[in-house]
């Protein structure tokens, strides 16, 4: 089962966050050959974080539950909140494998919330630029919540453009950038 968490930092939380980088890293390393996607969002400075995003393919929800809240950066208090959610990778890939590779140009997650009837639940047919793509389910997958994605795209509102945004509650959109050390799953 794959899931998308995404904690959210708390103001005033970067000098914290530098300080765990290394316990941060050695947690995600753990769960390297699960890892679909990883990486920090950034305020509009491009250096302050704002989040850290995660991809992971687990058992079950309580596992997912336990990867997110175990996480040394949200036992010490860097995250405000976490948004985990059973998700499906539409691309059937990690970002490792995204043709464009790890630089050059700007990356954004969109997160695109919402309720009832699913919307953009295909991969839309321009999708050279998309590095993770898929919806956001309830924990039994019954319940479409949104669609969330990674892309590379020339600004925000190009990145917000691949989703039907009149379709949700809220689209979010924040910079992102790949994340971890390179390690391929097998």
């Amino acid at each position: 089962m794959e899931f998308l968490c995404y904690h959210r930092d708390r103001a005033g939380s970067m000098a914290l966050r530098a300080a765990l980088g290394e316990q941060h890293w050695a947690y995600m390393d753990r769960f390297a050959d699960r890892l679909i996607a990883r990486g920090p969002t950034f305020a509009a400075d491009g250096e302050t974080a704002t989040g850290s995003l995660h991809i992971v393919d687990l058992p079950d929800p309580p596992a997912a539950r336990a990867f997110a809240f175990e996480e040394p950066n949200h036992q010490a208090g860097v995250y405000r909140d976490v948004l985990l959610r059973r998700w499906a990778n539409l691309l059937g890939r990690t970002m490792w494998d995204f043709p464009g590779g790890r630089t050059g140009g700007n990356r954004y997650l969109v997160i695109g919330l919402g309720a009832g009837e699913g919307v953009d639940l295909v991969v839309p047919a321009d999708r050279d630029e998309l590095i993770a793509y898929g919806p956001l389910l309830s924990d039994d997958a019954a319940a479409w919540l949104g669609t969330a994605l990674l892309i590379r795209a020339p600004n925000p509102d190009a990145a917000r453009a691949v989703l039907t945004v009149d379709r949700y509650a809220a689209v979010e959109v924040h910079d992102w950038e790949f994340g971890g050390r390179r390690q391929p799953r097998p």
